[in-house]
């Protein structure tokens, strides 16, 4: 079990590499080193009253940067592991992330490090460090705040003023600062004047009391694309969606339906599932609307998905979902157990 943390203990910052490091070069922007000093630097350029409300802080930087957009479920298993062993000794930690799969990223550490009971905050930026008018700096500072919070006791992340429920938030936008959202879920806290504040009420802190101690399963059996991900389209065929199914290494597929859960009435579409459910493929299904929930069954063009065997992801993101799917199917569960877990609320993903 781990400790409590004590107010004196530091925060751990992890580089992982991202637009936030990288400097000009001839070819365009390439990865920056010595991120520590450059940090450092950059923060002690703040006003004296908001360095003096930033905690202590290590810095270290991962062996090989990784390319947000290239990451893998290894990637997810890596830094778990790494902050699952490091954690108790820190007061809360900040991720610094790519932007490209930050969310996924974040969902993932959210069910490995399932029962935390301090802050894990990722960020990024959508401009390097030392660029004119860069927003890395303001959210460096965030994440640093609210790392820094003993009553946060969940994955999240810092982006733009706001703080958001790691496992409820996706990326919306390739260029704006304000990059990110969670649209079915309210902010945890945000930025107030010269404060980071927590809203009471919103965070898993009475949840995750009790919980289990993390899980951290060994995703290289999934890494291979051992789970897809598939969104309908209109006119859609059978065996389109068998040539995905019914490939032995898949064991797992999140399918992105339309609106409230509705799919093609074509038994055939519809016997393609149903074949794979019935092979013992956890298959789950979300909306391709960002905002709001399915209810497979409430129409009767969703009554296929039922039949079928397909659970329903409810308001998962599609990154909370395919994440999930890829962590319950890492571990030694029958069937079963697993569509249950997979309905289960774990750290406030649905």
């Amino acid at each position: 079990m781990i400790e409590s943390a004590s107010s004196d203990c530091p925060v751990l910052v992890l580089y992982t590499g991202g637009t936030l490091g990288m400097i000009p070069s001839a070819e365009g922007l390439a990865p920056g080193g010595d991120i520590e000093a450059r940090l450092r630097r950059a923060l002690a350029g703040l006003p004296p009253s908001r360095q003096a409300s930033l905690p202590r802080f290590t810095v270290q930087s991962t062996s090989d940067p990784i390319d947000s957009s290239a990451a893998t479920p290894r990637d997810w298993q890596r830094l778990g592991a790494s902050i699952a062993a490091q954690v108790g000794d820190y007061a809360g930690v900040v991720l610094l992330h790519g932007t490209d799969t930050l969310s996924w990223t974040a969902s993932s550490l959210a069910y490995q490090l399932q029962g935390l009971d301090r802050p894990v905050v990722v960020t990024g930026a959508m401009h390097p460090l030392e660029s004119e008018g860069s927003d890395a700096l303001d959210n460096i500072e965030l994440a640093l705040r609210f790392a820094a919070k003993p009553e946060l006791q969940e994955v999240a992340i810092a982006f733009a003023g706001r703080l958001l429920r790691g496992v409820r938030t996706r990326k919306t936008h390739s260029e704006a600062d304000d990059a990110f959202a969670s649209f079915n879920y309210p902010v945890l806290g945000e930025r107030i004047d010269d404060d980071a504040v927590l809203y009471p009420g919103r965070g898993l802190e009475a949840q995750q009391r009790g919980a289990p101690r993390f899980e951290l399963p060994d995703y290289t059996s999934l890494a291979e694309g051992g789970v897809v991900r598939l969104t309908l389209w209109p006119g859609i065929q059978p065996w389109q969606l068998d040539a995905w199914l019914g490939d032995n290494r898949v064991r797992g597929a999140l399918l992105e339906v339309w609106g409230g859960g509705n799919v093609p009435d074509d038994p055939e579409l519809v016997g393609v599932l149903a074949k794979a459910s019935g092979e013992g493929k956890l298959l789950a299904a979300i909306s391709q609307c960002p905002i709001g929930g399915i209810a497979p069954g409430h129409y009767a063009a969703g009554q296929g998905l039922v039949q079928a065997g397909v659970l329903s992801g409810d308001a998962m993101t599609s990154e909370a979902a395919m994440t999930k799917l890829v962590h319950l199917l890492a571990q030694p569960l029958d069937e079963q157990e697993r569509r249950r877990r997979f309905l289960t609320p774990l750290v406030g993903e649905r």
